[in-house]
């Protein structure tokens, strides 16, 4: 790319210009997970999401927001403190999420149900924790949909141990489309700036709880959606939603 083309308005192309992209590419792979989605839905199930770092962004666009699904859960890091008990200082290491057992540990935590959905976010889909939670609920029977960037994780190593990446666990792998560093405008002596993968990573997201909605709504069944808790009502309908799924979701300050 062309030293013209770092500036906002270069950004803005490009970005957009793989969201058209992705509209059409990923349209198959986005019913097949909207698929997945409903049918948890239909099974009384709850979608388990999970990510770190900036992939947690992703993760609050499905799970508990307005006009978003009822039946979500974010998983956490931090839930190792919120409901784990272990000391705030452990969240102090920046390479806890490669340490073995995390997951594992957060799993348990949850509690989920057989028939919950996981929905596992990473760009590059090979740290550590992210493809041992997707081992561990794969292991357990669960569905797993995985939002990832399949350029990047076929250029790196797999970081886990059994030599998996996220993208081989998956029963549906929505591409991102970023790029390897995942950073869209490349500098002219090197490095790029402007990181894609939040922007499509919600698009993906958005695409697949609308046509699972669209599948709820063809089969006669209303979308158990949230409404913005910021209008008359919306705090106290969204409370009788949430009874459907008492101890399953969490719903914390974030």
């Amino acid at each position: 790319m062309s030293v013209e083309s770092v500036s906002a308005q270069g950004f803005a192309r490009a970005s957009l210009a793989v969201l058209q992209h992705i509209t059409e590419s990923a349209r198959e792979d986005v019913a097949r997970a909207a698929g997945l989605i409903a049918d948890t839905i239909r099974a009384n199930g709850v979608i388990q999401a999970f990510g770190t770092g900036h992939s947690q962004a992703i993760v609050l666009e499905l799970a508990g927001r307005a006009g978003g699904l009822v039946p979500t859960n974010r998983l956490s890091i931090a839930d190792l403190v919120l409901y784990g008990g272990d000391d705030p200082t452990v969240l102090d290491d920046p390479l806890l999420e490669r340490q073995a057992g995390v997951a594992a540990r957060l799993y348990d935590l949850a509690a989920p149900h057989p028939r919950d959905l996981f929905v596992v976010i990473s760009n590059s889909g090979v740290n550590n924790v992210i493809v041992e939670m997707a081992l561990r609920a794969k292991e357990q029977g669960h569905r797993i949909l995985a939002i990832t960037s399949l350029t990047h994780t076929r250029a790196v190593p797999a970081g886990h141990p059994s030599g998996k990446k996220l993208a081989d666990l998956a029963d549906v792998v929505l591409d991102n489309a970023a790029p390897r560093g995942d950073a869209l405008l490349e500098l002219p002596n090197g490095g790029a700036v402007s990181a894609l993968s939040t922007l499509t990573g919600v698009m993906l997201v958005q695409m697949a709880v609308a046509e699972a909605s669209a599948l709820l709504l063809a089969a006669g069944e209303n979308p158990p959606v949230y409404v913005s808790a910021n209008v008359p009502g919306g705090f106290e309908g969204n409370l009788e939603l949430e009874k459907r799924y008492a101890g399953r979701i969490r719903r914390t300050a974030s």
